[in-house]
């Protein structure tokens, strides 16, 4: 007869029902830095446990919050979880504009190259979203010949979205590239 303790018993319940992952998440996404931290030492809880909706604490912390996606990564949250839309924590930071999260995530080993289902990489999300120190920030990182499913590559976004510095910006890489 295999006898489980109460404790133990009532981790996997909770663990079951996404309660665990739940308060993880709940603290990550209001930016509670001492929370996320006590979840993952006190309570032992997987920095890349899901929440009810399926999602990890690093995918919906407070993307400004760069501090809480450090505790995360430092307790070995993965920063190319992508969710069912295949959106990394860097296409998030990207899209949002934090470009501090974006450096974190990148010295935590977020590849930037990673498309996201509608081909996009975080820099194509960057230049929609007008957020140009990110751009400038991924531009020397990113595969500026990848195109997403529209078949548009990050130089096609930045001149439809006329931004001519950033256009600049990128014909400089890509030629240097080249050579």
């Amino acid at each position: 007869m295999l006898l489980v303790s109460a404790q133990v018993f009532l981790m996997m319940v909770l663990d079951g029902f996404g309660i665990r992952g739940k308060s993880l998440s709940t603290a990550a996404a209001q930016g509670n830095v001492d929370s996320v931290r006590r979840i993952l030492q006190d309570h032992r809880v997987e920095p890349d446990t899901l929440n009810e909706f399926g999602k990890t604490a690093l995918q919906v912390m407070m993307m400004g919050c760069t501090s809480v996606a450090c505790v995360l990564l430092d307790h070995g949250a993965d920063p190319n979880v992508q969710d069912r839309c295949g959106v990394t924590p860097a296409h998030d930071a990207a899209r949002t504009g934090f470009l501090d999260t974006v450096r974190v995530l990148v010295d935590y080993g977020a590849s930037v190259n990673v498309p996201d289902h509608s081909g996009a990489l975080p820099i194509h999300i960057a230049i929609r979203e007008s957020n140009w120190d990110v751009v400038e920030f991924l531009a020397p990182l990113s595969n500026l010949a990848h195109q997403d499913n529209a078949g548009s590559k990050p130089l096609d976004v930045a001149r439809d979205a006329c931004a001519p510095e950033i256009v600049a910006l990128l014909e400089h890489l890509m030629a240097s590239s080249s050579h």
